[in-house]
Parts: structure tokens; sequence; C-alpha cells
């Protein structure tokens, strides 16, 4: 998987993110434990794990991603040193989801429109239907039946689409849709 910049990261919800961590970030063989400080452990030991931690991180494709997924749950604290996450530390997040909050905001609120990821479903599953060649096997009949089969799902599709863009362009106020 290639790397994920910072604004692709930004601009993507949150199951993409995921995804992207899920399947090419570098520290999935590793424990988890290596990136949060133990309870009564001394600085000096949290702070060498916590450099290795970085370091990690610093080489990871999804960094991005992962940074993102930190700051729109809320990780870190401005004030407790006890956990590396996407290349940063609990105080860097903190500091770093003051200076995003209100894009934050929009992207959490993002993340929880179970609408648009339903409209996001629906155009992909549109496209692989549209583009599937009916089986031609049996005969020019079953080509036929098939062919309309199809023809219906795609219609099927393309009005819960529009269904769903035209709700959601008037509740946005839009007079028309454009």
């Amino acid at each position: 998987m290639p790397s994920m910049t910072p604004e692709q990261a930004r601009r993507s919800r949150r199951q993409a993110l995921r995804s992207a961590v899920d399947t090419a970030a570098v520290c999935t063989g590793i424990d988890p434990g290596a990136f949060f400080r133990e309870d009564g452990e001394q600085q000096i030991v949290w702070q060498a794990r916590r450099a290795d931690a970085v370091r990690v991180c610093a080489g990871c494709p999804v960094r991005a991603a992962c940074e993102e997924l930190a700051l729109r749950d809320g990780d870190g604290r401005p004030d407790v040193d006890d956990m590396v996450r996407g290349g940063l530390t609990g105080p860097a997040l903190a500091a770093a989801r003051g200076r995003h909050s209100a894009r934050l905001t929009a992207a959490v609120a993002a993340d929880r429109d179970t609408e648009g990821r339903r409209l996001d479903e629906l155009t992909a599953q549109l496209q692989r239907v549209a583009v599937k060649n009916p089986d031609k096997t049996g005969g020019h009949r079953g080509a036929s039946r098939a062919q309309a089969a199809q023809n219906e799902e795609v219609r099927s599709l393309a009005d819960q689409i529009r269904s769903i863009r035209t709700a959601r362009r008037a509740r946005a106020g839009w007079r028309t849709a454009a």
C-alpha cells in the first residue's frame, strides 16, 4: 500500500483510515504495550521505550492515518506522557487536537454520517453491477433474462442513490438539484 499523506488522512472517513492502518501499519507484529507507559514505570525507562515507538512510527507508510484516528478518538492528554500513537506522544496529540478542533469536529460528524456511508456503499455497488457482463451461457433467452435482471438492479440502486441525494440536498436547503 502506498503511503498516506496527512492531507489524504484528513479527508478520509474513519473506515478508510482504519482499513489503511489494519493492512499496512508497520507496528502490526509489535506488542501494543510497547506504545503505552506501564503503571509505575520509571520516566527514564519510558523515555527510551517512547523513543523506540516514535522511531517505529516514523517509518510507517500509514502514520498519518494512525495519527488522524488518534486525534478523532481524543487520545492524549496535555499533562500526561503515557502513550505514542501515530508517531506523537500524548501531550503532542492533545496540542494537535487543540489546533485542529473545528476540523476534527467536522470529521467526527462525517464519520457518524451513516447516510453518507450508505450513499458511498450504494455508489460502489452500482458501479460493480453496471459493468458486470450478464451470463450468456443460458442461450438468447437466458441472456435476455440476465440482462433484464441486471437492468432492474441498476435502476433500483440508482433510485436509492437519487432518493438519498435528494433528501440530503433538501435538508441542506437546495431548492433545485445542481
